[in-house]
């Protein structure tokens, strides 16, 4: 079983005592796996060649007009996956859309799927949305293209869709786990704000055990060069014994945070995997493989 902490310090009223002690909990209570394998990571196991492919589910695709083939403007716009459906009102409103050559800033507008609807001179196409998760391996920087011709996740999704997707929030390249992809420009949008709260779990690997002392300044807040940070809950690992496997759960989207949080108290990270982003797991998802997601799942990532 995971190992508590020792006492908080000491608080006013039982019920902030309490929403301390949930912070601390087992790691078991807000991400459920079989810790012994996830602790025996290596290099080996981050090469994306070396599992199976997954069983993939049912694409899910939204084409998004109605029976009579319309849609809103905002929305066709928010589709091309150039921005979210209310940066899209903004850009009908200063008059950059054009719809068939006609310029349009009428907001509710619809247009046909056979209206050419053009920004700037760009033409934009309201792309089915794709939804695609992937379980991201070592050594693949998250951007869609590197001047220095790194290796980049795209590659890892390449046979997935001809349309334009694009990563979700972004892991550094020694970062594991949990990647979405989309052209949905609204969930995209909503997955990255901070207002939304999403929630990640991570588990991190370190060069040191964590003491019961730093972990306590983790729950009560840090403040770094960017400012304070509040975790939800945080951790030691159900089956390790030497306290150097952490479960953190966090909903700050901020640089390189997790790492950050313990290279502020002295510690390294040795490895760094996210098990869990918006609900999403990694169930049945081997490390280089993505899946679609279910259409389940979407409606999910809709009503965050």
């Amino acid at each position: 079983m995971a190992q508590r902490i020792g006492k908080s310090r000491p608080q006013k009223g039982r019920g902030k005592a309490k929403k301390e002690n949930e912070k601390s909990g087992s790691y078991s209570k807000f991400y459920k796996k079989d810790t012994k394998k996830s602790g025996q990571s290596s290099d080996k196991a981050d090469r994306p060649a070396a599992a199976p492919a997954p069983k993939q589910r049912q694409k899910v695709e939204y084409s998004g007009f109605d029976k009579d083939g319309y849609m809103r403007l905002n929305k066709y716009i928010a589709k091309s996956g150039i921005c979210s459906r209310r940066e899209a009102d903004k850009l009908i409103a200063t008059g950059v859309i054009t719809v068939n050559g006609t310029l349009t800033a009428e907001m509710g507008f619809k247009v046909h799927r056979s209206d050419r609807v053009v920004m700037d001179g760009q033409l934009l196409t309201a792309e089915k949305l794709h939804y695609i998760l992937l379980n991201k391996p070592k050594g693949f920087i998250t951007t869609t293209d590197d001047p220095q011709e790194r290796r980049t996740v795209m590659t890892l999704i390449d046979k997935a869709t001809d349309d334009r997707v694009y990563p979700v929030g972004r892991l550094d390249m020694k970062t594991t786990g949990l990647l979405l992809f989309t052209n949905d420009g609204d969930i995209a949008k909503k997955l990255t704000h901070p207002k939304h709260r999403v929630r990640k779990v991570y588990q991190v690997g370190l060069d040191k055990p964590l003491t019961k002392n730093d972990m306590q300044k983790i729950i009560d807040g840090l403040t770094l060069e960017d400012g304070e940070i509040i975790v939800d809950k945080v951790a030691y690992v159900e089956g390790q014994d030497n306290k150097k496997e952490i479960g953190i759960q966090i909903h700050s989207g901020r640089n390189r945070i997790v790492r950050r949080i313990f290279e502020h108290l002295g510690y390294e990270v040795l490895r760094l995997d996210r098990v869990v982003f918006a609900g999403l797991t990694k169930k049945d998802l081997p490390r280089g493989k993505w899946r679609w997601l279910s259409t389940k799942e979407v409606d999910f990532l809709k009503m965050i």
